[in-house]
């Protein structure tokens, strides 16, 4: 079973919201294909102009593609639903743009089931700096209160995307008890992009007991190569301890091509890099199993395989989910 930290199919659900059964169209048999067993679908609004609306939008994608299919899908909100054999659809926030400068709205996208926070994207906004900004001013003091409500309702803290200085000041003010992860990033070790994290930041993470879930595009990965995506599982497991290592694939092709193919302003990719830019044979979820098996021939067998394809971020997640 694969558990991926990060997918933004939400945006693709949304601008197809006027069709019928989008989600069973164009996700569902991909993630059955992939052997998705539980998705984590990110809301995600940065450079919106009006960024509450957009983000309960793709709320409701969410909750449309769990009522439309009983059968098959599932959403998480607490510890019990990991055991479900249903498709398992968790909801996160990549940036709290949607909170604007209150903290206090946190508690409603709460009660819609977001149980896993960035507080930034690549931009600044009231709670944090991200990392296209140039003068790094880290968390606000409106960022320090929404980190200790995070922390105190039990919200998983996403440290992608974060500023260097963002994310020490984010380590350092939640609790002992928080659950951290960085759920969709690469070494940076293997290859030097801003969106990869340093030695420091993995060390840091380690001792946090966090877990880093691997992203799957190029622009992190360095090259199109799948091997090169075990490059950095390597390293980070070497690093951090192969208890830490997930897989937050972060696939974006279908959902560029679906919503209309321009960059993304402030995405950091390389020059020439287009923005639909896949890894050869892992250009979606249906790519895992070849992933899967570019892992085996590198000598991930038995439990180390399962840590990194499942049981890492589902220890996460049975550590900080409600019971």
């Amino acid at each position: 079973m694969i558990v991926d930290a990060h997918n933004d199919l939400l945006a693709e659900l949304v601008h197809r919201r006027a069709e019928e059964r989008p989600f069973e169209r164009h996700w569902l048999p991909l993630l059955a294909q992939g052997g998705v067993g539980v998705q984590v679908c990110p809301i995600y609004t940065a450079g919106e102009e009006e960024p509450l609306r957009e983000g309960l939008r793709a709320a409701s994608a969410f909750h449309r593609a769990v009522a439309e299919h009983p059968d098959d899908v599932v959403q998480v909100t607490k510890r019990a639903d990991l055991d479900d054999e249903r498709l398992r659809l968790m909801l996160s926030m990549e940036g709290v743009e949607p909170l604007g400068a209150d903290p206090d709205l946190i508690d409603v996208f709460w009660q819609l089931g977001v149980r896993m926070v960035g507080l930034t994207w690549n931009f600044r906004n009231a709670f944090a700096d991200g990392l296209g900004v140039d003068d790094d001013g880290g968390l606000s003091d409106l960022g320090g209160e929404l980190v200790d409500r995070l922390a105190e309702l039990g919200a998983m803290l996403d440290l992608s995307h974060a500023s260097p200085r963002t994310f020490d000041d984010v380590l350092e003010r939640a609790p002992a008890g928080a659950a951290i992860l960085v759920s969709h990033a690469g070494c940076r070790g293997v290859h030097d992009h801003p969106r990869n994290l340093s030695d420091d930041q993995l060390q840091a993470l380690a001792e946090r007991d966090g877990v880093l879930g691997i992203m799957c595009l190029p622009i992190t990965v360095g090259s199109e190569s799948l091997e090169r995506v075990v490059d950095h599982v390597d390293y980070a497991a070497d690093l951090l301890g192969i208890e830490r290592v997930g897989l937050g694939a972060d696939f974006i092709r279908q959902v560029n091509r679906a919503t209309g193919g321009d960059p993304i302003a402030g995405g950091l990719l390389p020059p020439g890099m287009p923005p639909d830019a896949a890894v050869e044979g892992l250009e979606g979820p249906e790519g895992f199993p070849a992933l899967a098996d570019a892992l085996r021939r590198r000598g991930y067998e038995g439990e180390r395989l399962e840590a990194i394809l499942s049981g890492n971020l589902l220890r996460l997640f049975r550590r900080a989910l409600p019971a």
